[in-house]
């Protein structure tokens, strides 16, 4: 007797991964029309039928979290950035306390590493923490929102992505302590960081440290404060630091746009 075709046979016909197919027949966005119309025409072809059974136990709960990390370039061997680092044990003790074990990973950019855990029922939700360079990020949130995957990110707040985000006043935090920082008497300031749309928070906290000075007095309305760009690495902060001292340049208080870069500029000085 001839066995019942699976998905790895259409998978096999179709030149595609059995996750692409098992996405197909369930109409995933993430699977171009002209592949999900083909693999449906190679499953009826073979007579192919989804089993219910198995369906119904792939999608019952883990209760596994899958956290993961955004690979930053750093003076060890983690390529973890510190601060998330300390988050680690808060988040570990919240699903704990929910009675969710906590898978700790880093994101892979293959196609479909956004839609891996979930498919593969390996975690029920995802907790995204870090992301590069923004512009560039936004083509995988909008997948995993297509994809309608359970998942929240660390991070600043953007219109065009509506999901859940955690995160912090980054406005508010740069102009507060520019403010503190005027308050000691300082009068010449340099903000070192991005300060565009392709790091959003560090964008936030530079308009903060700006607007103080504005407020101020010590810089225009409708000007920039001196800035200096760096990427968020010690290396880069250093190179700042050590930019600054060789130029001269009049400066009395300098504002990081993360703690990668302050080490470094701090090395420096």
């Amino acid at each position: 007797m001839k066995e019942k075709a699976t998905s790895f046979d259409i998978a096999h016909r179709a030149g595609v991964s059995q996750s692409t197919v098992s996405r197909a027949l369930r109409n995933s966005p993430l699977v171009s029309k002209e592949t999900r119309d083909k693999i449906k025409s190679i499953a009826r072809e073979l007579n192919y039928k989804v089993d219910k059974n198995a369906s119904n136990l792939r999608q019952q709960q883990s209760k596994t979290l899958a956290l993961l990390l955004f690979e930053d370039p750093t003076s060890d061997d983690s390529m973890i950035n510190p601060f998330f680092l300390s988050m680690l044990g808060s988040i570990t003790r919240a699903t704990a306390n929910a009675g969710y074990d906590l898978l700790v990973s880093f994101q892979q950019f293959s196609d479909d590493w956004h839609a891996d855990f979930e498919d593969t029922h390996k975690a029920d939700g995802i907790i995204l923490l870090g992301y590069g360079d923004f512009l560039e990020y936004q083509e995988k949130l909008q997948a995993l929102e297509e994809q309608q995957t359970h998942f929240v990110r660390w991070g600043a707040i953007n219109e065009s992505h509506p999901g859940i985000v955690i995160g912090s006043n980054n406005y508010q935090g740069g102009k507060n302590i520019t403010q503190h920082l005027l308050a000691l008497g300082h009068r010449e300031f340099v903000f070192v960081g991005g300060a565009d749309n392709n790091s959003p928070e560090f964008l936030e906290r530079f308009n903060g440290f700006n607007d103080a000075l504005i407020d101020a007095g010590i810089v225009q309305k409708h000007q920039r404060a001196k800035h200096w760009d760096a990427i968020s690495t010690e290396h880069s902060g250093y190179n700042v630091g050590k930019a600054l001292v060789e130029s001269g340049a009049k400066v009395d208080a300098i504002l990081c746009a993360s703690d990668l870069i302050a080490i470094g500029v701090l090395t420096a000085l």
